[in-house]
């Protein structure tokens, strides 16, 4: 099957340097693979989005050249994909609908019970998907091999809140499947999730994704760089030197006489060097000193 990635940002927010390198890494991932790149705006949660964010963070992909192929996914398109899953999962017992607030879940120590916490109705209920009491375990591309019991770490999960709006692992997972992705590389602040989107494919007789996370950008003090932490945004009069700081992040070091190199220039030059980069090991490495 050819390589097909994705980029996924949420529009809470513009792109900041933390986004770029993972941006940066998914598309050179795919185009040094003779691959798609396609981009996906993840607007579930019109609470937590911030107008104008989406076109904003497709205008700084163009500016720094990581063009994308194929038309923007927005998952705020597909909610009726989503509703017949979840009553498929449903109808097939994987999944169940909960009552429990969120204060009966704190004396919980916020791990689910599963099943045995059903409720018998839809009124004013979550849907949660069941998960095994065992573990799973898949290889990562860069962290090696994961492995977690999900049933002891958080249990349950929501693929549908009570406010009826659809839960991340689920759209995630299933927009991954029906774009037939085939490699999905993002920041290790995800990992977690990548067993819980893995099952719920399971379950649903889908295929995975090829997964890979590397490491997430810090501030030097172990903090992820962030939307919601106030992480600066990308400013396009800085393309060059934020790329190469993001391509030495991989490993790369672009030689002097590219310095202040324009976008395009620099992707040819790290599409061409990225068989030879490097991921530093763990799931956090610090701000480059270019940029700190």
């Amino acid at each position: 099957m050819s390589y097909r990635g994705r980029f996924a940002p949420t529009p809470s927010g513009p792109l900041h340097f933390g986004s770029l390198v993972a941006a940066l890494a998914s598309w050179l991932d795919a185009r040094a693979n003779g691959g798609d790149w396609l981009v996906r705006i993840d607007d579930l949660d019109p609470p937590r989005e911030v107008p104008g964010a989406a076109d904003a963070i497709l205008l700084q992909l163009e500016q720094f050249g990581l063009l994308w192929d194929g038309s923007v996914r927005y998952q705020s398109q597909h909610h009726g994909a989503y509703q017949e899953v979840v009553e498929q999962l449903l109808a097939d017992h994987h999944a169940f609908y909960c009552t429990l607030t969120r204060k009966q879940l704190a004396a919980l120590n916020h791990n689910h019970p599963g099943i045995s916490a059903a409720a018998p109705t839809s009124d004013d209920a979550s849907v949660r998907l069941a998960v095994p009491d065992s573990e799973l375990c898949f290889d990562d591309g860069i962290q090696g091999r994961v492995c977690n019991n999900l049933h002891q770490d958080g249990g349950a999960f929501v693929i549908r809140r009570r406010d009826g709006l659809f839960g991340y692992q689920l759209a995630c997972a299933l927009d991954d499947a029906n774009d037939v992705i085939t490699h999905v590389l993002r920041g290790a602040d995800l990992i977690d999730s990548t067993l819980r989107q893995r099952w719920l494919l399971e379950c649903l007789g889908r295929p995975a994704p090829l997964y890979a996370h590397l490491p997430v950008v810090t501030d030097g003090r172990d903090t992820k760089l962030s939307k919601s932490g106030g992480s600066e945004a990308l400013a396009p009069a800085h393309a060059s030197q934020l790329l190469s700081a993001a391509l030495h992040c991989m490993g790369l070091q672009p030689p002097k006489d590219l310095q202040g190199a324009p976008p395009a220039t620099l992707l040819e030059w790290g599409k061409l060097h990225y068989p030879e980069h490097h991921w530093p090991p763990g799931r956090q490495q610090p701000l480059p000193s270019s940029l700190s």
